[in-house]
């Protein structure tokens, strides 16, 4: 396990020989800032088995896999964590072995209880949350508790072959890194060797940026009405309409729209399973898993953060970012 941090903040040689790949990609800062928190991961399935992996070899001060359902006999061939001969035992207790392998550096801890039953306390001992495998009530309250208690959140899953996250990360500031424009001196004229001049410029600076975030609730309760809404209606990918309650009911009278003969209308029905959680989705258990980094450049506080969802379509083997809310 990992020791405190010296004074200043520094980083031990150790860690800098572990992290130096990253280090270089965006600066010993931000590195730090990974090193100094502390994360609380829900659900331990294929897609949370997946955030854990990233987060631990992010080099994370701690994490906490929360999960308190059983190994079902499915679960070892979607979750690496999980070794075989595991069924009956606790999920997070199951997947805490190969997680702490991964970096020793890292505290990996578990906690079997129910997140419904866990106080407001309990999510402030953490800087960010993540959720996976929940339902919209429990999406909705802790994301309410971390908003409240300026934590940093997340949820996603994987329905089929389309996923999902989401981030509110409140009032977030960040650093950018942006190319300095070369000063022209008085009195040079300004032609096209001035402008390569300018455009060629190897200088960089850090600028510091703020970007604030919605709750999850108000993202899911966009009031479609209005007339610029329903003109971004038309652009907003269909995704979105699998994170509500209703879905199973919209997709089977979109489907029967599209194809109003009642043989066509049994295929909808048969749709619904295929889309929800019936089905494995190890495609996008991955790709959702990627946008993972998103959370990783939320905690370092480098390069502007996705805002808000991050959907992914694997039939179409693609994903998008939405800014979806009130405004």
């Amino acid at each position: 396990m990992v020791e405190k941090e010296e004074a200043g903040g520094g980083i031990s040689e150790e860690e800098a020989a572990q992290y130096d790949r990253q280090i270089r990609l965006w600066g010993l800062e931000a590195q730090k800032r990974l090193r100094a928190s502390r994360v609380l991961l829900v659900g331990l399935k294929g897609l949370g088995a997946e955030i854990a992996k990233n987060l631990i070899l992010a080099g994370v001060k701690g994490l906490t896999m929360l999960d308190h359902e059983q190994v079902t006999p499915e679960d070892p061939g979607a979750q690496f964590l999980i070794r075989t001969g595991s069924v009956g035992r606790n999920r997070a207790e199951a997947s805490l072995e190969r997680a702490q392998n991964l970096n020793p550096m890292v505290d990996v801890k578990v906690d079997t209880e129910d997140i419904e039953k866990k106080p407001e306390s309990f999510f402030t001992q953490f800087d960010a949350v993540c959720l996976t495998c929940c339902s919209r009530d429990v999406i909705v309250k802790v994301d309410q508790i971390c908003h409240k208690n300026s934590i940093k959140f997340f949820t996603g899953d994987v329905f089929g072959y389309h996923g999902y996250t989401f981030a509110n990360l409140g009032e977030h500031e960040f650093v950018e890194e942006k190319t300095k424009v070369a000063k022209v001196s008085q009195g040079v004229e300004d032609g096209p060797d001035t402008k390569r001049a300018k455009l060629d410029s190897s200088e960089t600076t850090m600028v510091k940026k703020k970007v604030v975030f919605c709750p999850v609730k108000e993202a899911l309760e966009v009031d479609w009405s209005s007339e610029k809404a329903k003109a971004a209606l038309k652009r907003t990918t269909s995704d979105y309409f699998l994170l509500q309650e209703l879905f199973p009911r919209i997709v089977e009278r979109v489907y029967a729209q599209r194809h109003p003969r009642s043989t066509e209308r049994t295929h909808a029905k048969m749709l619904i399973p295929f889309l929800t959680k019936e089905k494995p989705g190890f495609l996008g258990e991955m790709a959702v898993s990627r946008s993972g980094v998103g959370k990783l450049q939320a905690l370092s506080q480098r390069d502007p953060p996705h805002n808000n969802f991050f959907f992914f379509d694997g039939m179409k083997g693609n994903g998008i970012v939405e800014c979806l809310g009130p405004k």
